[in-house]
């Protein structure tokens, strides 16, 4: 049988109705961003985004779970409340158990009472235990040799934070670095980049940068990239991993194709737009992406290393 409370029992359903209301009331309240949420479940602000205005009803209970950690309240306060059946009413008074067995219920209680105190206990821990900064990539899934790819860095200061802090990526090998939005600092390497964000300034901090694939790579090929951000107070140091997306699959599909089915359809166009306007003056050609979905659809030219639109 379903469990419609969401509780974590064994054998619970994998999937769960979330309240994406509920889920943006707690986290405005908390004054928390969707960039933090974002981090803490691994997924996009985008997908964050899609929860709360409740495009998405039904999520994985993993990612449930941690959207409830992140905001620090018990998995139930963001599942959609279904409204229960009367009971019906018992045909004749029920028997008073033996003591024991009267005992049972309120020492499981007490146990659950204790469990869940040690992990609201351990999430406040965690948390202030974390670093002032929380750094998320969004990565297009698909690509093709010899064209570009859109990547950027959000990163998020906490608690006024307002030092300064280093952003390294690891981009894959053969690849070449394009252009970026802040400049890198210092001499782009062969695999490694760099930006050094200088203290001041208020709010989130993005870093686009646009990567060429190689021609020479096969279709299927993956490529996976790598990153951490650096923080320093004084002569301490603090280092922490770049979340979110970390491979893309060379597969001769554009990168604003965002599932794969060969063509640029009405859910995909406008992402595009807004993210080929953010990265403007980076290489990324908004006259294709437009063209092809004007059109029926496109198809990979290996040979030529050129989209082909179908009429």
């Amino acid at each position: 049988m379903e469990n419609p409370a969401g509780k974590n029992e064994r054998g619970a359903s994998p999937i769960v109705a979330i309240d994406g209301t509920a889920i943006k009331k707690i986290r405005e309240a908390k004054k928390l961003t969707q960039l933090y949420v974002a981090s803490v479940v691994g997924v996009t602000t985008d997908t964050i985004s899609r929860w709360e205005n409740n495009r998405y009803p039904t999520i994985k209970r993993d990612n449930a779970e941690k959207v409830a950690t992140a905001l620090e309240v018990p998995l139930g306060e963001i599942l959609r409340q279904e409204p229960e059946a009367p009971e019906p009413e018992p045909e004749a008074a029920p028997i008073t158990p033996p003591r024991r067995q009267r005992l049972a219920p309120l020492v499981l209680a007490v146990g659950l009472a204790t469990l869940l105190a040690a992990l609201v206990f351990g999430v406040v821990l965690s948390r202030r235990g974390a670093a002032e900064l929380t750094a998320i990539r969004e990565l297009p899934p698909f690509g093709a040799a010899g064209q570009l790819v859109p990547v950027q860095v959000k990163v998020d200061r906490r608690d006024g934070e307002q030092g300064g802090f280093i952003v390294k990526e690891r981009i894959p090998a053969g690849w070449r670095f394009a252009a970026s939005n802040p400049p890198v600092a210092g001499e782009v390497g062969a695999r490694e980049v760099k930006w050094l964000i200088p203290p001041g300034g208020s709010g989130p901090v993005v870093i686009s940068y646009t990567l060429m694939a190689p021609r020479a790579l096969p279709l299927g090929s993956r490529a996976d990239l790598s990153g951490e951000i650096v923080l320093s107070h004084g002569s301490s140091t603090r280092r922490g991993t770049i979340a979110g997306p970390a491979r893309l699959t060379v597969n001769g599909r554009h990168w604003a194709d965002t599932n794969g089915d060969g063509r640029i359809d009405d859910n995909e166009i406008m992402p595009a737009y807004y993210l080929c306007e953010e990265m403007k003056g980076l290489g990324l050609d908004w006259k294709t992406i437009e063209t092809i979905w004007s059109s029926a659809g496109y198809r990979w030219n290996d040979t030529l290393k050129v989209f082909e639109v179908v009429k």
